[in-house]
């Protein structure tokens, strides 16, 4: 998998991208990442890159023309599957989003900033917008890496044990089980005996019912998944 992330600060990109599971995964060559700085595009001698609201109101714009020019420039080098926007506007993010898209080969990401970006881009270029949630952030640089981190962490080899992501919350649109580990015992609260039994039939049975309860205790509306 390939991952162009398009931003006008990518500095805040570059840390995050370099640790943990997503840097092993660049390292083996599971995903290639590559961060773009849209003021390379920019306009005249300082490189614009935003502007004002036609029709008056506050806030700047990305303008279309740097942001058009980097997107094609990368679509002459490759075909993209999903070129995204990530905008609170857009599809809420959701685990079965995640596992599609991590089967895709090419994806440009694009964060916005500022007020926006100039709407044209969204009509002419952009086929996916996806929120991470009900709420205004200065730009789309953190969604964008909290994406990049669920789509990577999916890729066969990125984590050391597979199984371990198909166990998380809302695979299956349950929430995780409860989860345990040493000492069996801390200021009076114990591990439940079930995990420690070694009978691993009935601890599935067992993590089963506490991500049904979990699920249905803490978000029934998963419960009643519609497939999407």
């Amino acid at each position: 998998m390939r991952i162009d992330i398009l931003s006008v600060v990518p500095d805040q990109l570059t840390s995050p991208l370099n640790t943990s599971i997503i840097k092993r995964a660049c390292d083996k060559g599971l995903v290639e990442i590559v961060v773009h700085d849209i003021r390379e595009f920019g306009q005249g001698k300082y490189k614009q890159v935003d502007d004002t609201v036609f029709g008056g109101g506050a806030g700047m714009v990305l303008m279309i023309e740097p942001i058009a020019l980097c997107i094609r420039n990368l679509q002459s080098q490759r075909k993209y599957d999903e070129i995204i926007y990530m905008t609170p506007d857009g599809e809420t993010l959701k685990q079965s989003h995640c596992n599609q898209m991590s089967l895709l080969e090419n994806i440009i990401i694009l964060c916005g900033h500022y007020k926006g970006i100039d709407q044209r881009i969204r009509d002419i270029f952009i086929t996916r917008e996806i929120s991470i949630g009900d709420f205004v952030l200065s730009g789309g640089e953190l969604p964008a890496l909290m994406l990049t981190d669920a789509l990577v962490r999916l890729l066969p080899g990125s984590i050391g044990d597979e199984t371990s992501a198909l166990s998380d919350s809302f695979q299956d649109n349950l929430l995780e089980a409860p989860i345990y580990t040493r000492p069996r015992e801390f200021e009076g609260h114990k591990v439940p005996d079930i995990l420690l039994s070694g009978n691993f039939p009935e601890i599935d049975k067992w993590r089963d019912q506490m991500a049904y309860e979990k699920t249905r205790l803490r978000r029934p509306d998963l419960l009643d998944f519609d497939g999407e």
